[in-house]
Formats: C-alpha cells, sequence, structure tokens
C-alpha cells in the first residue's frame, strides 16, 4: 500500500466505524455482521524470520475496526470465515465470564492475559528468561510458550537448555507451556 493511501483507508475504516456504532443502537445483540470489517492483502517479506515453514502467512487479512481481532485465509472468504470463527469464540468466552461485547464501532483495549500461575514462580521465572530464554527481560503470561520465543520448527534446543540448567525433562509437555514448566521445575526442584 502506498504511503498516500494509508490515511485514506484509515479514515474510511473510522467512517465505518461510526457509521457501525450508531446502527449498534438499534438492537442489543450484535453478531459479526454488526462490526465494521476491513479486508486487507499482505505481501510474504522475503528476509522475515516468520517464513519458517511453522508459520503461515496468509494473502488476505480480515479484520475488526478498533478490535485486536482478525482471521486469516489465502482468499477473502477464508479470511472472513475465520474471523467469524474467531468472533464466535470471543463471544462464547465473554459470556462465559459475564461480560458484555464491546459494542460495534468502539475502540477495543487489547486485553493482557493473566500471569497468576508465572507469578507463583516469579524469581524462577526471571531467572528462567536470563538462562534459558537468554532475554534481558520479557513479558510471560500464563499462555506463553517456548513456540513464542523462536522461529525454529521444535523447542529441542530449549528442552535440552532447560534439563542442563534444572535437571528437569520438560520435553513431555507438548504445549511447551511456560507456567506448566516452572510448576514443572519447581516441583522437581523442592523434591
Amino acid at each position: 500500500m502506498t504511503p498516500m493511501k494509508k490515511p485514506v483507508v484509515r479514515i474510511a475504516n473510522q467512517l465505518r466505524a461510526l457509521w457501525k456504532l450508531s446502527l449498534s443502537y438499534r438492537k442489543r445483540d450484535w453478531d459479526l455482521a454488526d462490526y465494521p470489517v476491513s479486508m486487507r492483502t499482505q505481501e510474504p517479506d522475503p528476509i522475515s524470520a516468520y517464513l519458517a515453514p511453522r508459520f503461515k502467512l496468509h494473502r488476505y487479512v480480515a479484520c475488526i475496526v478498533n478490535w485486536n481481532l482478525t482471521g486469516g485465509g489465502d482468499s477473502e472468504s477464508e479470511a472472513l470465515i475465520d474471523l467469524e470463527t474467531k468472533f464466535e469464540a470471543a463471544k462464547l468466552k465473554r459470556r462465559e465470564s459475564h461480560r458484555s461485547l464491546p459494542r460495534p464501532g468502539t475502540q477495543v483495549p487489547i486485553e493482557f492475559a493473566s500471569q497468576e500461575r508465572v507469578d507463583v514462580h516469579a524469581e524462577l521465572a526471571e531467572d528462567f528468561i536470563h538462562r534459558v530464554l537468554e532475554l534481558e527481560s520479557a513479558w510471560i503470561s500464563d499462555e506463553s510458550s517456548l513456540w513464542d520465543f523462536h522461529t525454529d520448527d521444535g523447542n529441542d534446543s530449549y528442552y535440552a537448555r532447560i534439563r542442563e540448567i534444572y535437571g528437569v525433562d520438560v520435553s513431555d509437555i507438548e504445549s511447551a507451556n511456560l507456567a506448566e514448566i516452572l510448576e514443572r521445575i519447581s516441583v522437581q526442584k523442592l523434591a
């Protein structure tokens, strides 16, 4: 997209959001069709680390304007179907937590995942970030996994480093969830 087109697209998206917001006052239960949806195409970046086989770059991305909810696909219809699936999942999750859907067209703040399980092992998490992930700092949540910190096809190098540093085998934790890994290390250290 040319630099000149970007502001025009943003303005069009915000006008669409304003229109959907005004229409939203006519009913209480909203479906995806009630939200402003924007469609864009994306080209692969030849030097991106995310060209590894485990990453799927979709040609089309559909997103709800002002809400960080997107769907991807190799066609516009696939992207919309993916967005619809994610929208229904978000709707169900909000219903289960007794929260209403955001009104169409409004700005929806980004929600961060809980850190309750990670915070139980705060010192270990800090050590893990430095020694295993080899980072100065990182924000990790209860939903973070080893997959979030590399572009390789597997976690074998991290599993080996965890075994070497903590003497604990976590390779059977298929999700590579960091909260589970920290819990396992903590339990093994106490044993």
